[in-house]
């Protein structure tokens, strides 16, 4: 005698269940889509003596990050002494990658990632350069220069404060006995019970520093200095830009903005392999 429940089921499977009588259709949630990755961009141009120049940087900037990438030293490059031609290739080469920062106040500098992960594109009143890094000296100089001065404990408290005050306590101890190269301090509200008044009253005793950075990728990471020296406010989105992770970060920089070592290495690679293509 034969198992019933050997044999293929019927009845299951699309197609096996009759429409909906209002032609109604299943309909899924949008799934993440349009990752970025990195594609090598070859510029559009006839290259010519006029060019040696610009093409003569981009090989300094190859060989910078491979010592960046090595013994973590950076190196900058003006860009001011190139004519339109020599800039308008290098813009090209460079490209945007995914993190772009701001840092405010004067000058007001704006930061661009090429698509080479540790260079980077400043841009301000009487500065257009490139500098290789981790990170841009400046932000590490500026990021906490108080664009919004921190009230800390001092900051009155409104009706619904609840748990902010222990939490600043914490930041501010952390932040006075943080030293170079010691581990990030991570304060997650995503996990920890709070009040949208508790999060009102942290911007303000925290106050806003000259540092903003936002990392695109698999959604979007915004990262904000506040005025207290090594506290930042980091924030991941996802695809559809909702809120999925919300902390406080004590760290000299967020591992989010930084190179990472092994891609300037590469960085310079990729750099050496366009200029191979296009000469």
């Amino acid at each position: 005698m034969v198992n019933n429940f050997q044999l293929p089921p019927v009845g299951f499977g699309p197609g096996s269940q009759p429409p909906e009588e209002d032609g109604a259709e299943l309909e899924f949630l949008p799934m993440p889509q349009d990752m970025r990755t990195y594609t090598t961009h070859l510029p559009e141009v006839e290259v010519d003596d006029h060019l040696n120049p610009a093409l003569d940087l981009l090989a300094q900037i190859a060989a910078a990050c491979a010592t960046a990438g090595e013994t973590g030293q950076g190196a900058e490059f003006d860009l001011s002494i190139l004519d339109a031609a020599n800039r308008a290739l290098i813009a090209e080469t460079m490209g945007a990658g995914e993190v772009a920062m701001k840092l405010h106040g004067i000058p007001a500098i704006a930061i661009q990632e090429s698509v080479f992960a540790g260079v980077w594109m400043l841009k301000a009143a009487g500065m257009d350069v490139i500098e290789v890094g981790d990170v841009p000296h400046l932000v590490r100089v500026r990021a906490f220069e108080p664009r919004k001065q921190a009230g800390l404990s001092a900051t009155p408290r409104q009706p619904g404060v609840v748990n902010a005050p222990p939490l600043l306590v914490e930041l501010m101890d952390r932040s006075a006995r943080l030293t170079p190269g010691a581990e990030v301090h991570v304060v997650n509200l995503t996990l920890l019970p709070h009040t949208e008044q508790d999060l009102d009253w942290l911007d303000e005793a925290l106050g806003q520093g000259a540092g903003d950075i936002l990392s695109r990728g698999y959604g979007n990471c915004r990262v904000t200095a506040t005025a207290l020296v090594n506290v930042w406010r980091v924030q991941f989105f996802n695809s559809m830009d909702t809120l999925i992770l919300d902390t406080f970060e004590v760290t000299e920089m967020p591992e989010v903005a930084l190179a990472a070592a092994e891609d300037l290495v590469d960085s310079g690679e990729r750099i050496q392999e366009v200029l191979e293509a296009i000469q």
